[in-house]
């Protein structure tokens, strides 16, 4: 598993751009391409669930997805995905109630680009683990987490994190987003 300091490598995956349902709406693509190099100058937090249509993973999706506006104040653009496809997660947008005006992007690493390219793939399922990275906005690894496939995330502390991996300064056990610095 790459981990803090390391370089997001070389990938290549699908996106689901935010609030879209279907594959095209008013002739504009669902879809786009995402690399290492998309969203020049902005921080990225690349979290990975196991599948779709599953029971954890839509409640952390959409805990993520109610601080997107915090991390997008914060210059971070928020990607969550799994290496279900494009349109499954379009399925899953129509069919969870939850997940239906997300303002966040998806993405589908079919190929195992990004998974495997970062070292989270769950051996026995060939599943996505549970991971979270936070990336600045050179490529660079500021923050690795991982969990097993039972055990959601909590998103507000990966907020926190960013809040301190921004500041460039020492921060205290339990600082909160914007609390004093050392």
């Amino acid at each position: 598993m790459l981990t803090v300091g390391d370089t997001l490598p070389e990938f290549t995956v699908t996106g689901v751009k935010p609030g879209f349902k279907a594959h095209e709406e008013n002739g504009e693509s669902a879809f786009f391409e995402i690399t290492q190099n998309s969203f020049e100058g902005k921080w990225k937090l690349i979290y990975f669930y196991p599948k779709d249509f599953t029971f954890v993973c839509p409640t952390e999706i959409v805990g993520f997805d109610k601080l997107v506006g915090e991390f997008a104040d914060r210059d971070c653009v928020v990607l969550g995905g799994s290496t279900d496809n494009e349109f499954c997660k379009l399925a899953w947008r129509r069919e969870h109630p939850d997940l239906g005006n997300m303002k966040q992007y998806a993405f589908a690493d079919t190929k195992g680009d990004l998974v495997d390219g970062l070292g989270v793939r769950e051996k026995g399922a060939g599943v996505a683990l549970r991971a979270t990275f936070l990336v600045d906005p050179n490529n660079v690894i500021q923050h690795a987490s991982v969990n097993n496939l039972n055990v959601g995330r909590n998103p507000d502390e990966i907020l926190r994190l960013l809040d301190g991996f921004q500041t460039d300064e020492l921060c205290p056990c339990n600082r909160p987003a914007g609390g004093a610095v050392l």
